[in-house]
């Protein structure tokens, strides 16, 4: 049955239906409609925009409320004081708005979108404003009549002023198509303006650039946390600086030092109590009460050695702590904490796993604003304290608050986290981490989202990590395994899988939407619920961070009804409890069944189940046709190919791909493709076959008229074409820009700028730089700078050297460009447009290469159709999803299709050409005529052109610019500098016998220097003038220790050995030289 030919009904009190009356291909297609809802309601970063949403319209009105009212003392500078009273004041914070961004042109007030702060190199921000109110006031000793006031005098506050108004208190960074941007209003409107019609938002845009916030893994602050070295239960508080700890030790004041009980203590701010003087002090009235709270049975006979040794320790500290009173709910709270701790001692409940992930939270936007945004509030309210008290001790007026209040500091602050990617630490005041905001990735649309995926585990690289690298099991649905950088950030950087999606903060609507669920018998959608058996308890969580993903509900599929031809959205699937989102520690209580064919098969024994198991993966690896055959670690730089996956088609962003279907033999051709290299078809290339276009962009800043006070008038840097020393102004007209269309190379200047007094500032291509000018743009950003910025593109095809891959990290570099005619060819006139070597499989662990060329080959099949049959292609097997993938059986036979009968599998379709079944064929030598002796394994294999490019990476020089110190090569390329030369370059070259190149390489044109050694002394002499005997002066070598030049000799070794033996020398450290006549 078709997928739209379905319906979901609200069945109230039915009897369950056995779900193979349902069938496979229904509940199959069910849970691709179900996952295509999700997509449609969530997308694929609904996390980050969630995040910043919700900090806009509740976080940041918190954030100014947190710091409460502010008090303002005078300095007390007895100078300054007058005849009156001194003068306190009061400042307070209230409603905050953001407005939507602008920005001003012309004194004009001008509609702000992305695209203009991307071409201006701007910051698209919005303004802060918030309500001040300032109360001024004295403090005055009032005498009152003590039998009634119970005291003969109190301080009585005169308020003498009271001023409310709006102020600018800063700019914040706006999230592209989040609740400010005006792009997420506007639609289809904005792509004619300049904004990409794929582009899905979720990033910022800070002068010009465009940044992105990596989601942070951070422990979970709202749960108690048992640790065995020692024995402690723990709370944190959200700052994380102030913990309450209760621990299990033994008593160090026992006299019985043989045998000393554990007793149980809380530490608080540096203070140890023992628990039981606690409990008494929070309210708790008799020993059987405190007992009562714990909810100890007495089962245990060490437990109760230690709840009996901490009542003694208790009375031994404070004999009438029984008469205390207090809070009952925190001691109830304290018995809880008692109770998870000894229960963990005696081994029946489990310590807490840091890598677990239902003991962390992801931190977004969201919580990364409130942090850095309270760091600089903060230091704006204390500028603001300083320059208000100067006005308070004396006798003049209060300015306006916005003259104490400086808005620049939380702006400017803001600007330079996101430039730099310092930001504040989530509990240490002083200290900076790296890692929280990145460049947004735009090599293609497949990056871009990766990038807005991504989360990172802050933990140190230098050391040791234990299992932090590791997969968890806990990271099933909700991480990808296959996603992770290689290097030191291995198993630190992940990815979001497709389905997950990060839970937001609803304690504000919890109690109204809780009353309304309640009477309907149900709750939010993203509380998550644990019913601890073990334990006896049940947890509920509703905050934010939590990773939660969508499952089937077995028990609910009975409401499936196939009747009525009706689609229903996502949030209708989790009304009818058909689907519902579950969390991570919610889903160790679950049975989930990996598929539906799983579920078939024990319908009974599963709670829940999976839409698909290639869900479990990220979106670069979704996208891999038989991802599950190949290694773990992949390149991905996914445009259509034949195949298609669940992935792709549920998101329906065939954007994802931007590759080509090439003809791929596996066979080895004149041995230049040695193991992962590969030999192209020349006349494919020729026809256009990965060719590809790069932009790059050259940007300038010139002088403004406020810099003539800093700089005299014939210093100012102005755009304008002059004479140049350091390259060529051919393409340059007067203004200093080159024309549209001017084709530059190495060397030209494409951006001319001087001063009046001559001096050449311009912009110059640099060493393998090349192309033709796009577009010439200028413009000033909102520092009120002028810039121009110059495009330069040029179109590459590919050339030796250049790297490929397919989408299985079958990667390899262009080793040899063959003529079509030397090619083989198949009967058919077939010729392929890349061979590679059949030891590129093994070594790289790909198998699912070969399963995609056979698929695509038999998708590509010709097929003849009869009169009044149905599409040619519909019924081919074109899906390659990983964990769900056809059978090697099933992409054989549709791969030979030899017509045995019309009607058996293709609805009368005819094949005109039966392959092989395994994919081979039989091919003619190109060069001779004569028919190949051994089959050759041949089929389209979709294909992507990597950006490490030969042109981008030649390099050579003969002599060039050295280092002042060491004299060697400088490293940067750009700078026409040397190549780094190791030592297995060196044991090539000795390998190959060619030791006079390598000596010319690494002596000759690198840091040839001389010295001069005594050979009698063996010491290193140097060049003076001195007066001999005779009376003349003479300059020359002369060893100091021997008081001669008679035994120096001049040698030539690197300059590097010299400059090293003159550094210790320095230090007080002499080299004895040998040296030998050669």
């Amino acid at each position: 049955m078709d997928i739209d030919e379905m319906d979901i009904e609200e069945i109230e009190a039915t009897a369950e239906i056995n779900l193979s009356e349902l069938g496979e291909s229904f509940l199959q297609s069910f849970c691709k409609k179900a996952a295509t809802s999700f997509f449609d309601k969530y997308g694929l970063i609904s996390h980050q925009l969630n995040s910043y949403n919700f900090f806009i319209q509740h976080g940041l009105q918190d954030v100014f409320e947190s710091f409460g009212d502010m008090l303002v003392e005078p300095s007390f500078d007895v100078i300054k004081k007058k005849d009156n009273d001194w003068r306190y004041a009061t400042v307070k914070f209230g409603k905050v708005t953001v407005e939507k961004p602008t920005f001003f042109s012309d004194d004009k007030e001008l509609e702000f979108l992305p695209w203009h702060a991307r071409l201006q190199n701007m910051t698209y921000s919005a303004r802060i404003k918030v309500n001040v109110q300032v109360e001024v006031f004295i403090k005055t000793v009032v005498k009152s009549d003590k039998f009634k006031t119970g005291q003969d005098e109190y301080v009585e506050k005169k308020i003498l002023e009271v001023k409310k108004q709006d102020i600018l208190i800063g700019s914040i960074p706006v999230m592209v198509k989040s609740v400010l941007c005006k792009t997420s209003e506007k639609g289809k409107e904005n792509c004619r303006k300049g904004d990409c019609a794929f582009d899905q938002g979720g990033y910022f845009v800070i002068k010009g650039a465009e940044k992105v916030f990596i989601a942070q893994e951070q422990m979970c602050t709202k749960r108690l946390w048992i640790s065995n070295s020692p024995w402690t239960v723990s709370f944190r508080s959200e700052n994380k600086r102030n913990r309450f700890i209760v621990r299990l030790s033994e008593n160090e004041k026992s006299e019985d030092y043989k045998r000393r009980e554990k007793v149980l203590t809380v530490y608080f701010l540096s203070t140890e109590i023992p628990v039981w003087l606690l409990f008494f002090a929070l309210g708790v009235s008799s020993d059987k009460e405190a007992m009562d709270l714990i909810a100890f049975n007495g089962d245990d006979a060490s437990i109760t050695n230690s709840l009996i040794a901490s009542i003694h320790e208790a009375d031994a500290v404070c004999e009438a702590f029984r008469c205390l009173q207090g809070l009952k709910k925190k001691a109830r709270f304290l018995g809880y904490m008692v109770k998870c701790l000894l229960s963990s001692y005696a081994g029946k409940r489990k310590c807490e796993n840091r890598d677990k992930f239902r003991n962390k939270r992801i931190e977004l936007a969201g919580e990364l604003l409130e942090r850095e945004i309270k760091v600089h509030l903060a230091h704006a309210r204390r500028k603001m304290t300083r320059a208000m008290q100067k006005h308070l001790s004396g006798d003049v007026d209060l300015k306006p608050i916005e003259h104490y209040l400086d808005a620049s500091v939380i702006t400017n602050g803001l600007s330079r986290a996101f430039s730099t990617g310092a930001w504040s630490h989530p509990f240490r005041k002083m200290e900076r981490v790296s890692g929280v905001v990145a460049n947004l990735g735009r090599a293609n649309p497949l990056q871009t989202l990766i990038d807005l995926r991504r989360t990172r585990h802050q933990v140190l690289y230098t050391g040791k990590v234990g299992d932090a690298r590791y997969p968890h099991p806990s990271h099933w649905g909700r991480v990808c395994f296959l996603s992770t950088p290689d290097g030191e950030n291995c198993g630190l950087v992940k990815n979001m899988s497709l389905l997950g999606l990060v839970s937001t903060q609803n304690s504000e609507s919890f109690v109204a939407e809780l009353k309304s669920r309640r009477r309907q018998s149900e709750l939010p959608r993203e509380m998550e619920i644990k019913r601890d058996k073990d334990d006896n308890e049940v947890r509920i969580f509703t905050d934010a961070g939590r990773l939660l993903r969508p499952l089937l509900v077995v028990e609910n599929l009975h409401k499936l009804k196939q009747d009525k031809p009706t689609q229903y959205p996502f949030e209708h699937l989790l009304d009818q409890g058909i689907l519902e989102l579950i969390g991570i520690e919610e889903e160790e209580d679950c049975t989930t069944a990996w598929g539906i064919k799983q579920l078939l098969k024990e319908p009974k024994n599963n709670t829940h189940c999976e839409l698909d198991l290639s869900f479990l993966l990220g979106v670069s690896c979704a996208i891999v046709p038989f991802a599950n055959h190949d290694h773990g670690k992949r390149l991905f730089y996914p445009q259509k190919p034949l195949f298609k996956t669940l992935a792709s088609e549920c998101l329906k962003k065939e954007v994802l791909f931007n590759g080509q279907n090439a003809i791929v033999a596996v066979n080895v051709h004149l041995g230049c493709n040695q193991e992962d290299s590969i030999v192209m078809n020349k006349a494919s290339l020729e026809r256009g076959m990965f060719r590809s276009e790069q932009i790059r962009s050259y940007k300038a800043e010139v002088d403004t008229k406020d810099s003539e006070k800093r700089k005299k008038m014939d210093e100012l840097v102005q755009f304008g074409k002059t004479y140049s020393k350091i390259g060529k102004v051919d393409c340059l007209e007067d203004d200093g820009f080159p024309f549209i269309g001017a084709n530059m190379s190495t060397g030209d200047i494409v951006i001319g700028r001087c001063t009046e007094s001559g001096a050449d500032h311009s912009i110059k291509l640099k060493h393998t730089e090349r192309g033709i000018v796009q577009k010439v743009v200028l413009s000033s950003n909102d520092e009120g700078k002028n810039f121009a910025a110059v495009s330069l593109r040029q179109v590459r095809s590919p050339c030796l050297g250049d790297k490929f891959s397919s989408m299985h990290g079958q990667k390899g570099v262009l080793g040899y460009l063959e003529e079509q005619q030397n090619f083989p060819f198949t009967i058919q006139g077939i010729v392929p447009d890349i061979v590679i070597n059949p030891h590129a499989f093994p070594s790289r662990q790909t198998p699912g290469q070969l399963l995609e060329a056979a698929l695509s080959k038999g998708i590509a099949s010709p097929i003849q159709k009869k009169e009044g049959s149905s599409a040619a292609y519909t019924k081919l097997t074109r899906h390659a999803t990983p964990f769900s993938t056809p059978g090697v059986t099933e992409i054989t036979e549709q791969l030979h299709r030899s017509a045995r009968s019309e009607h058996e599998l293709y609805d009368g379709q005819v094949s005109l050409a039966g392959f092989s079944r395994w994919g081979n064929e039989r091919v003619y030598n190109g060069r001779s005529g004569e028919m190949m002796r051994s089959l050759i394994f041949m089929g389209p294999t979709f294909y992507q052109r990597l950006v490490h490019m030969s042109e981008d990476k030649v390099k050579f020089r003969n002599t060039g610019p050295v280092h002042p110190l060491t004299r060697q090569p400088v490293a940067d390329k750009k700078r026409f500098g040397g190549i780094k030369f190791g030592e297995m370059e060196r044991d090539c070259l000795i390998a190959h016998g060619a030791s006079a190149n390598l000596h010319e390489r690494l002596f000759t044109l690198s840091d040839s220097s001389q010295m001069h050694i005594c050979r009698k002394c063996k010491t290193y002499a140097n060049v003076i003038e001195r007066t001999p005997s005779s009376g003349r002066k003479i300059r020359g070598p002369y060893c100091r220790v021997c008081a001669s030049s008679d035994h120096v000799v001049r040698v030539y070794v690197p300059y590097g050995a010299k400059l090293l033996c003159q550094e210790l020398f320095s230090m007080g450290i002499t080299l004895n030289f040998d040296t030998k006549l050669c």
